[in-house]
């Protein structure tokens, strides 16, 4: 939804030197055989003018990026009411609709055009629906803390070229972690903002990320997804005491994106 640029030289200064191999396995979920285990991934239409990925964790909690709650031209937090989350959504229908109520972002996260890796390893949100989402053929993810680096992973999202079907993309390479931020040899695009890291073990896929930025460095793609080990519990705390309920943020200055950070790679807002 957002594009924006990303400052993490730290991270480009420790990939630098690494060999960063894109992987090409994305593929399109469009038949109910293709998406069977994906319908508790959902676009998140934001009062009709972008969207996010989000993903279910609970019944009635949706798992996103907290740049998603925010405007992209002011800064403005977003009215949480104004977001729908639009379970399995495939060829223009949803297995489920559901108004969110409320959300919650870290303590600590400010939005900005300019994103540090301090930012970036706080760019996570939980959304409260406004009714549970109870049906067999979906099921919410369970989530874990660690991804190893040398893991491979794969991404369930929506994204501006494929708006009305998620596409999955089985393999992608755990590159490395600094300070909170996983970064991963996968394709995400515009859209993909919030989209769930899975990590696949055992014939079971668990969120062990979500999709916070994505990076080019030498003209080659990598993402950037946000761990959940510290700010998860800190949020289900807050959501469970109702802190989620809308109040809005003061404003900030937005940079233009698609400016170069003083190391020369380009970052920018999936």
């Amino acid at each position: 939804m957002y594009s924006r640029t990303v400052a993490a030289a730290a991270v480009i200064v420790a990939l630098a030197g690494s060999v960063l191999a894109q992987n090409a396995n994305l593929s399109a979920l469009q038949t109910g055989d293709d998406a069977r285990g994906w319908e508790a991934v959902g676009r998140l239409d934001i009062d009709g003018k972008g969207f996010c990925t989000g993903a279910l964790i609970a019944p009635d909690i949706v798992l996103t990026a907290a740049h998603c709650m925010f405007e992209s031209g002011t800064g403005d937090r977003i009215d949480p009411t104004r977001i729908e989350f639009q379970a399995g959504l495939r060829n223009g229908r949803a297995a489920a609709y559901r108004d969110v109520a409320e959300a919650v972002i870290p303590v600590g996260y400010t939005f900005n055009a300019t994103v540090s890796n301090a930012m970036t390893r706080q760019d996570v949100a939980l959304l409260r629906l406004s009714r549970p989402i109870r049906l067999a053929t979906i099921a919410p993810f369970e989530t874990v803390g660690a991804l190893p680096a040398g893991a491979q992973v794969g991404i369930v999202s929506y994204a501006h070229d494929r708006a009305e079907a998620p596409s999955i993309e089985q393999a992608c390479d755990v590159l490395g972690e600094q300070d909170g931020v996983h970064v991963l040899a996968c394709s995400v695009d515009f859209g993909s903002s919030g989209a769930p890291i899975f990590l696949i073990e055992d014939g079971q896929a668990r969120i062990a990320s979500v999709v916070s930025a994505k990076a080019y460095l030498d003209d080659r793609p990598v993402a950037l997804g946000t761990s959940l080990a510290a700010p998860l519990a800190e949020l289900m705390a807050e959501l469970s005491s109702g802190m989620g309920r809308f109040q809005a943020a003061p404003r900030v200055r937005i940079i233009g994106g698609g400016e170069r950070a003083d190391t020369g790679a380009k970052f920018v807002r999936p």
